[in-house]
């Protein structure tokens, strides 16, 4: 075999066609199970797509590259259960586009972070991470208090709906209203979320202040959905240690 390797890497041809065949089998393995994707993942009952104002917090999560430091992947290796929780499911992610499972851990894995801790807290580590976690080498994120852009959002719920992401015509009209509304407890507007997206929706003002949507507002929104979108997760978990 060794020798076959050597003669190979003499022929310079050769040696490119071994790699053609090499990585077109690769890329195979890789690709066809994607064509069977709608048979293998299939996606729970009570999953619901993010709000506008969490899509407009995961955008900034994305633009800030919080996901080069946070996976959003639970593994199924028991001191990552007894840290985060239920494992993570494909079909969890099957409204996200891109998907944001990643594997560095910089800073913690974040698939079950929703609701663990409250908007406070969440707003004073953006701002300044070591006030509540004194070992912390996150980054500051005190730009986040300025207001949200919400022009585009009608058009990125447009889009998420042409890939399959159940946004009906009532909730791409009703966008930039949702988005607002989620951080107005006590309006018509954070009523008309709750009536969209479900009644275990968070209606809040996420940074404490329900008089202005900020940036904060949308990331904060983000994190404390993430692990709530369904409880698929955890019900698969209860059925496995019983």
């Amino acid at each position: 075999m060794l020798r076959l390797h050597y003669n190979l890497e003499k022929l310079s041809m050769g040696l490119v066609a071994g790699i053609i065949v090499a990585a077109s089998v690769g890329g195979i393995v890789e690709i066809a199970p994607l064509f069977t994707i709608d048979e293998t993942v299939v996606i729970p009952d009570d999953m619901r797509p993010h709000t506008p104002l969490e899509l407009a917090g995961r955008e900034i999560y994305i633009r800030e590259g919080c996901y080069a430091c946070h996976s959003q992947m639970v593994r199924s290796l028991a001191d990552e259960l007894d840290r985060y929780g239920p494992y993570s499911l494909a079909s969890e992610s099957a409204y996200d586009h891109p998907m944001l499972w990643g594997s560095k851990r910089t800073g913690p894995d974040l698939a079950r972070l929703g609701e663990k801790y409250s908007d406070d807290w969440h707003v004073a580590h953006l701002i300044d991470p070591r006030s509540v976690v004194p070992a912390s080498i996150m980054p500051a994120y005190p730009w986040l208090t300025r207001a949200l852009d919400t022009d585009l959002l009608r058009d990125q719920l447009a889009t998420l709906a042409r890939l399959g992401v159940p946004y009906d015509a009532d909730m791409i009209e009703a966008a930039m209203s949702d988005t607002q509304g989620q951080s107005q407890p006590d309006s018509d507007a954070g009523d008309a979320v709750r009536d969209r997206y479900g009644e275990d929706v968070a209606v809040r003002a996420f940074d404490g202040d329900p008089t202005r949507l900020t940036e904060m507002d949308a990331v904060v929104a983000y994190l404390q959905s993430l692990g709530t979108l369904t409880d698929a997760p955890y019900e698969l978990l209860a059925e496995e240690t019983e």
